[in-house]
């Protein structure tokens, strides 16, 4: 019996002593070591400033403004308009195009120009807008509002005669969301008897 024992207790001292060595075989990586290279490329990030600029073709990349332009956001629905006026001979570019080939027709053209023509400076100014999101009419409303706003920042005493003729009003009428088990905004479904 005490035989077996002492062989048991060998044969567990020699697993364990195998076990350790195994233990000890297996290469720790340390800090020390340099990474290979599939890893530098994995961990490789590219800022912003490193990526690889590409020309658009026919589009302007920035705006240019002078320094001494006035600014004003002018909103209408879904039409967001960033309107700069500066001195210069009268000329108006919407989306870098002659106001009057965007908008394309006279009564457009007339809304943007109203509140130049109030204040008598559609000669004196010149206007550079930028306008997305709504349809061209509302886009038409909202840079006659970035016009005003533009024009007050300029000068604080033309309020008067731009609140007069309801150019500085912002129009908050949009589009209310449709709602799930409606229609629509607000119409339910029709209730049928038969």
């Amino acid at each position: 019996m005490a035989d077996k024992e002492d062989k048991n207790k060998v044969k567990k001292s020699t697993t364990k002593a195998e076990s350790s060595e195994s233990v000890e075989k297996t290469p720790v990586p340390k800090k020390s070591d340099k990474p290979t290279q599939s890893e530098t490329e994995k961990k490789k990030v590219v800022s912003p400033s490193q990526k690889p600029s590409v020309a658009k073709s026919g589009k302007k990349t920035h705006l240019k403004v002078p320094s001494d332009s006035f600014y004003g956001t002018g909103r209408f629905k879904r039409a967001i308009s960033r309107v700069w006026v500066f001195t210069g001979s009268g000329k108006i570019e919407i989306n870098n195009t002659p106001f009057n080939d965007y908008l394309k027709r006279q009564v457009l053209c007339n809304l943007v120009l109203m509140p130049l023509q109030k204040l008598s400076l559609e000669s004196k100014y010149n206007v550079i807008i930028k306008t997305k999101g709504g349809g061209i009419s509302g886009q038409a409303l909202a840079a006659q509002l970035g016009v005003s706003r533009a024009l007050l920042s300029m000068n604080e005493t033309f309020r008067p005669a731009l609140k007069e003729d309801g150019f500085l009003t912002r129009n908050a009428r949009v589009k209310e969301r449709k709602k799930y088990g409606k229609r629509g905004a607000r119409k339910g479904a029709q209730y049928r008897k038969r």
